[in-house]
């Protein structure tokens, strides 16, 4: 026993929501493998997950609001809470890292290799795409001028406005932040719209060949990335309007922000990498 006083650090009680969650991206995922294998019930089983993560999401942030509203956490939780949020977002780095290394992997390596000793087809030169024998010459690449690099621009353009709105939290100015992020979302629902359009429009699916399968792994996580950060902005949009926030304690605003400048920062590499390159 210390004779010291130290400062009271709140344990929140027993929740639901971690293994609701988990048991939303099963969902997820056992709902992706149903349509990769062409099952009628693959697309209802990944809806069906992503309601539940919907539910896991307002749920969780709900407990979350009514705890910090209700003046339970102190400094010791803030500082939690910022590690808690920079070991999620390095978690998410290396996620994406992976995906990075196997398209590296197999479009510099894996696929001149097989071709050079002419195990894919005789004759074929190695190049990139390839979506598998005698489909070389079945479908374009996306280009990357064109909805792409528009939405580089929207994508760029909402970091600017979700620091802008920061900026207003800081200074007090409501008008401001409300503003930033209602600009914040408008621009990313358009992206997503623009990416579905791409989607729609492509002439090539998940299913052609290598190609097909690293650009919409690479690109689809990362839509659902950016689906999750408009989902947040939006919780802190009605926080914002419920009065929660002040320019001395707003952590829930800075680590949304920090969420949406990292879906920036991988769909630059994503444009280089998977689109321009």
């Amino acid at each position: 026993m210390s004779t010291h006083d130290h400062p009271a650090y709140y344990l929140p009680p027993p929740s639901r929501w971690p293994i609701v969650g988990s048991i939303a991206l099963l969902t997820l995922a056992t709902g992706f493998i149903l349509y990769l294998a062409k099952s009628a019930a693959g697309p209802w089983v990944m809806l069906a997950g992503c309601l539940i993560l919907v539910r896991m999401l307002f749920g969780w942030f709900g407990n979350v609001v009514q705890e910090s509203t209700a003046g339970q956490f102190d400094g010791q939780v803030d500082r939690s809470f910022r590690w808690g949020m920079v070991w999620f977002i390095f978690s998410e780095v290396m996620f994406f890292a992976g995906f990075f290394g196997a398209l590296f992997y197999i479009r510099n390596i894996a696929v001149p290799g097989l071709a050079d000793a002419d195990l894919i087809w005789p004759g074929y030169p190695g190049g990139w795409p390839t979506a598998g024998p005698g489909l070389k010459e079945s479908f374009n690449p996306m280009p990357a001028w064109g909805i792409p690099a528009l939405n580089t621009v929207i994508l760029l353009s909402s970091g600017a406005t979700v620091t802008w709105a920061h900026w207003g939290l800081l200074a007090g100015r409501r008008w401001q932040i409300k503003l930033g992020l209602v600009l914040t979302l408008l621009l990313g629902a358009i992206f997503l719209v623009l990416q579905a359009y791409e989607y729609i429009h492509a002439e090539f699916t998940i299913r052609t060949g290598v190609y097909g399968a690293t650009f919409f792994m690479l690109t689809g996580f990362h839509g659902v990335h950016v689906t999750l950060g408009a989902l947040m902005l939006a919780v802190i949009l009605g926080r914002v309007f419920a009065g929660h926030f002040t320019p001395r304690q707003h952590f829930a605003f800075e680590a949304v922000s920090w969420y949406w400048h990292f879906v920036d920062v991988v769909w630059l590499m994503l444009f280089v990498f998977v689109y321009w390159l």
